[in-house]
């Protein structure tokens, strides 16, 4: 039935890789069934036939599936299917767009949609790698134009040695998580996040991971080599080169004299004349110009902004390839907010508040993996204003949800455990004006909002990106790149970090890959512009976290009870608790584990829920002397409460050496008394003793 079958095997990092094209989605122009141990992604590739009209740009989409099905899990959505993808989903799919896209044909028109769908998943082989393997498959025996193939692996350090695909147990204990995309020469893309590594062993691991994929792409080129397809011919969406030429040649003055500014509205308001002069003086020759218009200026722009920088070392701004835009940081921007943050290079300005909350409000996730939940969440917005754009406000998009996530694992390092800092932490950072890497500016201003608000963060992150130009053999990178040098360059390369090492970086390229040397100097640029950014700018708004909390921020107090008393303090059908919330107004949390997570605004509230909570989980120690209050009184003796809920009985013998006719002549009620713990009776009622703490007369 299956007369196409093929089945293809390999190991990789000592687990077995199938490939199986021919089996399924026949009707797709390329695709295969992946499996890596018992990992399986269904790949698939398809195109268009004919090209999308009135576009300057590749239309491909990268979805990644994931099917709960996958872990064993149904859906815990009110339709319990699978809805919108989850933010894990989005950033796989991103990472693998990113080395697959600036391998197709400039001039490809076609819309291109990659689907990988998730069927399943073994926690020791990663999903993402599994995707990225199957998508450069699919796209390589497909007949869409594409430049081919790409590999990608995962590189963990464990006890201080690389790790290629490390399994669930050691991710656990490894202190990076780096994934790595090469063709057979060059890497074409690095994600990480780190525990703070050093250059050199993110170097090191980096250049493991482009060796591991150098074996395997020898086994895809053999898939290849036995199933791939011719590619087909597509209708080139270039600009007409003779038109290019002749109005780059009329306007090149004009542009030049338009980009040599720092300020990009200027920049912005002195191309208005230019585009009306073209218009006006080749719109009869070339019809089409004005709705060419965007894509003509890009080019010319590129043109120039590349020349300046390969032959002049010049960039649009004046500064030198080393410079850092100037910068400003200030704290306590916003009031009544728990912290807030504002952080400004050049005209890129973030505004980044923190939120702190009680425990549960951690976020619940609902994925194919086994993190549950999180509770440090990070969000990054970035409205039409931003660019001086007029368009309204959207849901968050694929970018968003990527700068959000690459600022909170750059700062997950360094936060507090939930035993030294027991909250749910939000950070929102607010985009209020862009012209290049907002998102490390992002993680700066958002280390700002987390030491305004009184996080005791272990230390001061700082993000920044290097850019890259390549002409042939020849290239130069520069720091701090601004959105002309990110639109017009090859590279965007961020990198998060302390002065110690490294938290995160994030690699967009434009070309086929780097080369070692490239790579080592973009570490290095960025880390000297990090520690500047620490020490220059970070800590001169705020040296060090606050030592209390935002007085509107919830009071946290934790306290660890034994597992067989939680059953006490929540009570029959929640009794105990809710009383103790009602009674003081804190709110109450607790953990399987014991751990009691108590929060309220007023200081108080939360040390009096304590103080109940831990008289209910009091358990009196024979030979012990407590103080108490005395709280009834009947005939035979007195009650004296040792803690809250905890009392026990004086018997009258027990009041005085002497004898004591009535208990009204020692002691009455409201009385404080100290008292010595004798143990419980043969009914389990605590009895206490006054007279065994007094001296015999």
């Amino acid at each position: 039935m299956f007369e196409n079958y093929r089945k293809f095997e390999t190991e990789l990092a000592g687990r077995p890789l199938t490939v199986e094209v021919g089996k399924v989605a026949g009707l797709a122009n390329g695709s295969c069934l992946v499996k890596y141990g018992e990992t399986t992604v269904l790949a698939c590739a398809t195109a268009s036939e004919k090209p999308r009209e009135g576009i300057d740009f590749l239309p491909l989409s990268v979805d990644f599936e994931e099917r709960l099905y996958s872990a064993g899990k149904i859906p815990g959505a009110y339709l319990r299917r699978e809805g919108r993808p989850s933010e894990k989903a989005v950033l796989t799919a991103r990472v693998i767009d990113r080395p697959i896209r600036p391998l197709f044909p400039k001039d490809l028109r076609n819309d291109v949609a990659l689907t990988l769908t998730v069927m399943s998943v073994d926690p020791d082989c990663s999903h993402e790698i599994t995707g990225m393997i199957g998508a450069s498959i699919a796209l390589s025996i497909s007949d869409i134009p594409w430049n081919g193939p790409i590999s990608g692996v995962k590189v963990g350090i464990v006890d201080g040695v690389p790790v290629i695909n490390p399994t669930k147990a050691q991710r656990e204990v490894s202190t990076l998580d780096l994934t790595v995309a090469s063709s057979e020469k060059k890497v074409v893309m690095i994600e990480a996040g780190a525990n703070e590594v050093t250059d050199a062993n993110m170097f090191t691991a980096i250049m493991m991971g482009h060796e591991a994929n150098g074996e395997l792409l020898k086994f895809i080129n053999g898939i290849i080599a036995e199933v791939g397809k011719p590619k087909f011919d597509f209708p080139s969406g270039e600009l007409d080169h003779d038109m290019v030429e002749e109005i780059f040649a009329f306007c090149e003055n004009d542009v030049m004299f338009a980009l040599d500014t720092n300020d990009k509205n200027v920049r912005d308001a002195r191309m208005v004349p230019v585009k009306d002069a073209i218009i006006e003086k080749f719109s009869e020759k070339y019809p089409d110009v004005e709705a060419q218009m965007d894509e003509l200026v890009y080019k010319i722009q590129k043109r120039i902004v590349r020349r300046w920088l390969l032959e002049d070392g010049k960039r649009v701004d004046g500064r030198r390839l080393d410079e850092i835009r100037p910068l400003a940081s200030e704290v306590g921007v916003i009031p009544r907010v728990h912290g807030s943050g504002l952080f400004t290079r050049g005209q890129t300005q973030v505004l980044s508040i923190c939120t702190l909350a009680s425990i549960d409000m951690a976020q619940e996730l609902d994925g194919i993996d086994d993190q549950t939940e999180k509770r440090y969440m990070h969000h990054y917005n970035m409205p039409g204003y931003s660019t001086g754009e007029a368009k309204s406000t959207r849901t968050p998009g694929r970018r968003e949800i990527g700068h959000g996530a690459l600022a909170e694992r750059s700062l997950i390092p360094v936060l507090p455990s939930v035993d030294e800092f027991p909250y749910a932490i939000r950070v929102v950072s607010e985009v209020v004006s862009s012209n290049g890497s907002t998102s490390q500016g992002s993680v700066c201003g958002s280390t700002l909002a987390l030491m305004d608000a009184g996080v005791p963060i272990k230390a001061p992150v700082a993000g920044i990106s290097c850019g890259l130009i390549t002409e042939g053999d020849r290239w130069m990178t520069m720091i701090d790149i601004q959105g002309v040098e990110d639109f017009y360059g090859d590279m965007d390369f961020k990198v998060a970090g302390t002065h110690k090492g490294i938290t995160s970086i994030q690699m967009d390229l434009k070309i086929d890959g780097l080369t070692p040397e490239i790579i080592k100097e973009a570490l290095e640029v960025t880390h000297k512009g990090r520690d500047y950014i620490i020490d220059e700018v970070l800590l001169k708004a705020i040296p060090a976290p606050r030592e209390e909390v935002s007085e509107y921020a919830p009071k946290m107090i934790t306290v660890h009870i034994p597992v067989e008393k939680i059953r006490d303090v929540i009570g029959t059908g929640g009794k105990v608790v809710q009383k103790i919330v009602a009674d003081t107004g804190a709110k109450i949390d607790i953990e399987e584990d014991g751990s009691v997570y108590i929060s309220a605004v007023n200081r108080d509230a939360a040390y009096e829920a304590k103080k109940i909570i831990e008289g209910i989980i009091f358990e009196p120690e024979v030979g012990a002397v407590y103080t108490g209050r005395v709280t009834r009184i009947i005939p035979i003796g007195a009650f004296v409460e040792i803690a809250p809920g905890t009392e026990g009985m004086v018997h009258i013998k027990d009041l005085e050496y002497k004898r004591t006719e009535k208990v009204e002549d020692v002691c009455q009620v409201g009385d404080m008394m100290t008292v010595k713990c004798l143990g419980n009776d043969e009914r389990g009622r605590l009895n206490l003793s006054r007279k065994a703490c007094l001296e015999r007369e």
